[in-house]
């Protein structure tokens, strides 16, 4: 248990980080605990955006970097080697490498051609279904999401005649179109 312990008093970070001290102004907001099972980048940008005040302080990232990580993560933290990180950027990248299994990695756009609307499902389950998986396709494709929801609705659905009768030209005249649908639906 000793050698534990005096692997947690042996930070990673050189001895110029280890010495800086924080300042006095210094406010930590509140953060996000990353915890292995979500998206390691995803949480750095997070961090960043947190911080952006001082996203320049190299040594205070460092320094706070640790406070926003959940317990397994910490374990993996208190084994670096002492004196290994002399930057935030060689901090993320090191965690980055150890936790990649967890990056979320985004859906191809062809995902969006296999979804249909089923029988009895409402026009609410099938398009939150279908923007979930197209808020994971990375890229501007209103074009593609326009045509691929239309094409997975029911023949017989009255949206579908009414995007054929009347296309829309955005996917904001899309999302108009399909509550005015929904709420007709749920009357």
């Amino acid at each position: 248990m000793s050698k534990t312990l005096n692997q947690i008093f042996k930070l990673p970070f050189t001895h110029k980080i280890e010495r800086t001290i924080l300042p006095r102004q210094f406010h930590q907001s509140m953060s996000t605990i990353y915890n292995s099972r979500t998206d390691h980048v995803e949480h750095v940008s997070h961090f960043n955006k947190r911080m952006t005040v001082h996203s320049k302080d190299e040594t205070l990232m460092c320094k706070v970097f640790p406070s926003s990580l959940g317990p397994v993560v910490m374990r993996w933290f208190d084994g670096l080697r002492a004196n290994s990180i002399d930057s935030f950027k060689k901090l993320t990248q090191a965690s980055g490498s150890h936790f990649i299994m967890c990056n979320r990695v985004p859906r191809p756009l062809d995902s969006l051609l296999s979804l249909s609307m089923q029988e009895e499902e409402t026009l609410k389950t099938y398009s939150d279904r279908y923007w979930e998986i197209f808020n994971e396709i990375n890229g501007n494709f209103e074009d593609v999401a326009i045509s691929t929801f239309k094409v997975g609705l029911s023949t017989e659905h009255g949206l579908k005649k009414s995007l054929t009768g009347k296309p829309v030209t955005s996917v904001c005249q899309l999302m108009d179109r399909i509550d005015k649908y929904k709420r007709v639906e749920e009357d």
